[in-house]
């Protein structure tokens, strides 16, 4: 445990605490937000005091509640998305890499035909399981043509202990990795289409719309739509920087091997 503390560098745990910061944020909102996510407070954009420490936005709601629940609603729908686009991208993955030959070229048909398909929020998950397979089959490409991996088929195990005792615990650092940017593009791409009003939709809370929303109070000397900018700029940089650390900590694992 203290060999694994002294080798984090300090951007790697910067990053960790933004991110735990934001999952408290998420997870404990109803507690830590002073004022409901709906309710009128005072007049609009008015200016942060101490009863209102960011002031409020367009309609006179707190923005600081807004923000702790608008945490809860951005990080929840973009984790839900990346995680199922990993269980099924990493599934389908390693299925096309252990059987290969008819196996491999329809699922990767498939993906391809998939791609195609122009995003939209919907389909995110589905889309997003496309680009996990391909990494998912590369990875476990290389790792089913080792010796262990044989060892173990001759001695009659099954796919899924293959999958979860000798594929998946070697395929772990890639696809956290990748876990992180996949969740910071989609996590992104939802502010996005808040922000054009086409996500999450009033009365709830989440950072893109709030932007949208208070951009006016710029004009009016007024800070209202940074403070959500921030939310989104701090979060994925914090996800960024574990995952930096996550690649490069891999990348040592294997020139070590080598």
């Amino acid at each position: 445990m203290r060999k694994l503390k002294s080798s984090v560098p300090f951007s790697a745990w910067l990053g960790i605490a933004i991110i735990a910061i934001n999952l408290i944020a998420a997870l404990f909102a109803p507690w830590l937000a002073p004022h409901s996510e709906t309710a009128q407070v005072g007049d609009i954009w008015m200016l942060p005091s101490s009863s209102l420490p960011l002031g409020t936005d367009s309609l006179g709601r707190d923005m600081l509640s807004r923000i702790l629940f608008g945490a809860r609603t951005t990080i929840a729908i973009a984790l839900a998305i990346t995680a199922i686009s990993f269980v099924i991208g990493i599934l389908t993955g390693f299925t096309a890499a252990i059987y290969g030959r008819w196996v491999d070229i329809v699922l990767t048909r498939i993906v391809d035909t998939l791609m195609s398909i122009p995003v939209l929020v919907g389909t995110i998950a589905l889309l997003d399981a496309t680009r996990v397979f391909r990494l998912a089959r590369l990875v476990a490409q290389g790792i089913v043509c080792q010796e262990y991996v044989e060892a173990a088929r001759l001695r009659g195990e099954g796919l899924a202990w293959i999958v979860r005792k000798e594929i998946l615990p070697n395929a772990i650092p890639p696809l956290l990795a990748e876990f992180g940017m996949r969740f910071c593009f989609t996590f992104l791409f939802i502010a996005g289409l808040s922000f054009l009003g086409l996500g999450i939709q009033p009365p709830w809370a989440d950072w893109g719309s709030m932007v949208r929303d208070n951009a006016q109070a710029i004009n009016f000397g007024q800070f209202a739509p940074l403070y959500p900018a921030a939310a989104i700029a701090l979060l994925t940089i914090g996800v960024n920087l574990v995952v930096d650390w996550l690649l490069l900590r891999n990348n040592l694992s294997l020139g070590e091997e080598g």
